[in-house]
């Protein structure tokens, strides 16, 4: 019999929003106020908290500034619901044809494809296919039961290929040299942090707390020169505890995790993950249970997240130290408890 466990994949950080808010409030008497500016987008919502806004601005003003920032980034570009933003466009478009490319997703897919290479493929951006095999997407038949068997998973990895996406950044064009679908579900809400960072150091904010979707980015302080200080949670499919706190120490960081423990189905006493690797086509099983990556860029904190699950404990904290990358992994022992490693660079993040 299979029990179907299919959570809505809300990452860590913002099933801690709660927890977080009440470490940030309340705050010490300070002569500036906290602003905060939230909503919905790419499908989840987000949560930006702002200290210091410049006297020459207005809430209203960053508000609607904002919202036209992220309803382009999201209905414009990387939707893959919308059926003219340019992600859609894209996947509809015929094979060996230049498609002509904004600047954004040029940006966003060579940062994907970057991070392919550089994980040997644990990344891939075409994976949406072998998603919906397995039953963790749109078009799901696994709720029936139904595993895939093994040509029909070998029939699927013939659509699924980084490689298969050429990118000229000169020109601003792409190109399929084969028929795939590329969606940035774990890249896109990373980008758009960054975006609207962008936007707050644009306009001389030297403070504030990002969210969208559970991706983080953070720069300076909260009121009372505290630190930010998001919180790690235990990576069990049951009341959110907390396992570990990360001190942002004023720096300005991008923090993305990624985990196998609320996104996931058993059928007779198996389980079956999420996280899918897009080489073999199946889920992995690594005794990996999350990821968390501090970046300066919070797309490619996601991405690399994402590709260390994939990977597993010794490859991937292997990749992370040669990289000098802030990584912190918590896996499974034998008895059924957790572990944990970070590496080096993570040290000095962490609040003992």
């Amino acid at each position: 019999m299979t029990q179907i466990m299919l959570r809505r994949n809300l990452t860590f950080f913002i099933i801690l929003l709660a927890l977080l808010l009440a470490i940030t409030f309340p705050f010490s008497d300070d002569n500036q106020d906290i602003d905060e500016f939230f909503g919905l987008t790419m499908g989840t919502s987000y949560r930006f908290q702002v200290v210091g806004i410049p006297a020459e601005l207005t809430r209203k003003v960053i508000a609607e500034e904002i919202e036209e920032l992220l309803i382009d980034l999201d209905s414009g570009t990387f939707s893959t619901y919308v059926p003219e933003s340019e992600l859609s466009q894209l996947n509809r478009y015929d094979t060996n044809i230049p498609f002509e490319a904004s600047s954004e997703i040029i940006e966003v897919l060579s940062l994907a494809q970057e991070v392919s290479t550089l994980t040997n493929g644990a990344f891939d951006i075409t994976i949406g296919p072998l998603v919906n095999l397995w039953g963790f997407g749109p078009d799901s038949e696994i709720s029936r039961g139904n595993l895939p068997t093994n040509e029909v998973i070998e029939d699927t990895l013939e659509h699924v290929g980084y490689n298969y996406l050429l990118i000229d950044v000169a020109r601003s064009q792409l190109k399929k040299n084969a028929d795939i679908y590329v969606d940035l579900s774990g890249i896109a809400k990373g980008y758009a942090v960054d975006r609207v960072g962008t936007y707050f150091d644009s306009i001389g904010v030297e403070n504030y707390f990002l969210e969208i979707g559970g991706e983080l980015k953070m720069k300076g302080f909260k009121q009372g020169n505290e630190n930010w200080i998001p919180a790690i949670e235990t990576p069990l499919d049951t009341v959110p505890e907390i396992y570990a706190v990360i001190n942002s120490g004023g720096k300005t960081i991008a923090v993305a995790g990624s985990g196998d423990y609320r996104n996931y189905f058993e059928e007779n006493g198996e389980r079956f993950s999420h996280e899918i690797d897009p080489r073999t086509g199946r889920p992995v099983k690594n005794g990996l249970a999350a990821v968390y990556v501090i970046d300066s860029s919070a797309a490619r904190a996601d991405a690399l997240a994402t590709a260390y699950m994939i990977m597993g404990l010794e490859e991937a904290r292997a990749l992370a130290e040669s990289m000098d990358q802030a990584a912190y992994f918590i896996y499974r022992i034998d008895s059924g408890e957790f572990a944990d490693h970070q590496s080096k660079a993570f040290n000095e993040y962490l609040d003992f």
